[in-house]
């Protein structure tokens, strides 16, 4: 019997950026105070060695750091004080990818220590990934959305975002000091462990007008 893969193509609009709620008010205080990372990159500091083909927009784009204003959601303030986190280096919306092959919106939220997965509709902590636990980055070398952080000792996450150039960036600052620097690996297509017994893979191919991309489960 013949086993089936099933393609499923997923496309992005790269053309806008996610959309974010009204933050709310009163939210600073309860102890915690939040210091945004010092990092400044410049093109040769970046860990894309000339292998990334990149958007024209990411290679001039000013790195915010936060784009949600974690200070103004209580709930964030809350789970950070709770981890004993205190320095955000990133913050923003992405597209998170299941295991079943769905795309959830959520909360990537970096600190020097961890990563942090929430979902904002519910204000729910879904995973904590401590930074130690990365052991590489995996990339297309077209200029697409799309990253896998790889996590051997639980399960890994595909994700896209239009920031995904300062996420990468970001991320290997961030490990040098929590573990040591992590890999980015730059390949047309790699493997993911989307669940602890569901392995896929993700392939990228240049075509007219953009790139297109298939997830396969293995």
């Amino acid at each position: 019997m013949n086993r089936i893969r099933s393609n499923r193509r997923v496309q992005i609009d790269e053309s806008q950026e996610p959309k974010y709620d009204v933050a709310e008010d009163g939210a600073e205080g309860n102890g915690l105070r939040l210091r945004l990372s010092d990092i400044n990159v410049t093109e040769d500091q970046e860990p894309f060695m000339g292998v990334k083909v990149r958007r024209r927009a990411s290679l001039h784009r000013d790195y915010k750091g936060d784009y949600i204003d974690v200070a103004s959601h209580p709930y964030l303030m809350k789970i950070l004080q709770k981890q004993g986190d205190k320095q955000v280096v990133f913050a923003d919306k992405v597209l998170k990818f299941t295991g079943s092959g769905k795309m959830k919106r959520r909360i990537l939220l970096i600190t020097d220590f961890a990563i942090y997965i929430l979902d904002p509709e519910t204000d729910a902590l879904k995973r904590r990934i401590s930074l130690a636990a990365v052991e590489k980055m995996c990339l297309s070398e077209l200029s697409d959305n799309f990253f896998a952080i790889i996590i051997p000792t639980e399960y890994d996450i595909l994700m896209a975002s239009t920031r995904k150039t300062e996420i990468v960036t970001v991320l290997v600052e961030a490990t040098k000091s929590a573990s040591g620097e992590v890999e980015v690996a730059f390949s047309n297509s790699f493997e993911y462990q989307a669940s602890a017994e569901l392995t896929k893979e993700v392939q990228f191919e240049e075509v007219e007008g953009g790139v297109k991309t298939r997830i396969l489960r293995k």
